[in-house]
């Protein structure tokens, strides 16, 4: 009985306890319920999004960025006031801080590269100075603003040198390296021609006449077919251009190589008149058969047996005819000889 009544007690509390239990959580839950906010539909939040998006594309535009414009800059001359220098030295360096923080504008580009361009033209006039006549001043210009370029983009302000002596390397590599692109000919026979000229001058003042090849092997140190190699393979050093300006004539027009060249096929007038002074000369005192004759053999290139045919005769006569005509001329030159002598 003691057991039974002590097991009623933990029954009631069990199913009070659970009771309350339930109240309270259902007290608890309310609240929550109510504190629940409301979830956003995807549609909404795709347009916010995209509202967002216009919202910081209409401020992007609504800013443009805005270049500072920097004034024509030039060099100072040697002849003006140090105040002037010094103006134009800031302007210099105030247009390099500008490009240098933007590399992208190419109108600051363009403006150092003006600015700095007549270094270019006397560099490449100085190089000229020892370069035949066919190479061409403008292509050399060419090559040495791209030096120049270069060497804009890769100058380095923090180090202070100035930047004349940092791209006149610069610009006189990139000519040469556009000289030896141009030269067909390979730089090792140039240097054997030039090798090869420095010791014909070299033989020649001392014997006092042109050397010979043995001699030129002699003196380089090589064989006589080794030493006509090198003559047969410079030999294609020396061609020159047919438009090279050789010189200008008295009408101030210049005229280049290929108009000095002697055409062959075109008639030469004085070698037409000696020809017929010549020729009346010689028939002087023939007759008609004996001048046909001379014509004929000596002016048309006919045989003697084309020359019979022509003039109906046969050819051994022809022949005849032509030893009794060249016995009479040498009589009459002989008799002449003084007169041809003076």
């Amino acid at each position: 009985m003691a057991a039974q009544t002590k097991a009623k007690p933990k029954t009631k509390k069990t199913a009070g306890t659970k009771a309350k239990s339930k109240t309270t959580t259902a007290s608890k839950a309310k609240p929550k319920a109510k504190a629940k906010p409301a979830t956003k539909s995807p549609v909404k939040k795709a347009k916010t999004a995209t509202a967002s998006k216009t919202a910081t594309k209409a401020k992007k535009v609504a800013k443009p960025k805005v270049e500072t414009k920097l004034e024509p800059v030039k060099l100072p001359h040697p002849s003006e006031t140090m105040a002037v220098k010094k103006k134009a030295y800031d302007a210099v360096l105030a247009l390099w801080v500008a490009y240098k923080k933007e590399p992208q504008r190419r109108d600051l580009r363009n403006q150092l590269v003006e600015l700095y361009q007549p270094i270019v033209r006397r560099l490449a006039e100085r190089i000229k100075s020892t370069l035949p006549d066919g190479v061409e001043l403008d292509d050399m210009i060419s090559a040495g603003v791209f030096g120049l370029m270069d060497a804009i983009d890769a100058f380095d302000l923090e180090r202070g040198v100035k930047f004349e002596t940092y791209c006149t390397q610069r610009i006189r590599g990139s000519i040469i390296d556009e000289l030896r692109a141009m030269d067909w000919v390979p730089r090792l026979i140039r240097h054997k021609a030039s090798q090869l000229e420095a010791t014909k001058k070299e033989l020649t003042a001392k014997l006092g006449r042109p050397p010979e090849v043995r001699e030129l092997a002699n003196y380089l140190g090589l064989t006589i077919s080794e030493t006509e190699k090198i003559i047969y393979e410079t030999n294609a050093v020396a061609l020159t251009s047919l438009n090279r300006h050789k010189y200008d004539s008295d009408s101030s027009k210049a005229m280049s190589e290929i108009d000095r060249l002697e055409d062959k096929k075109s008639d030469d007038p004085t070698g037409r008149a000696q020809k017929n002074d010549v020729m009346r000369l010689v028939t002087k005192g023939l007759s008609r058969n004996e001048k046909l004759i001379v014509i004929l053999y000596y002016y048309e290139e006919l045989t003697m047996k084309e020359i019979g045919l022509t003039l109906d005769l046969s050819e051994s006569r022809v022949s005849q005819m032509h030893s009794t005509i060249v016995n009479r001329l040498k009589g009459l030159l002989k008799e002449r000889e003084p007169e041809f002598a003076a």
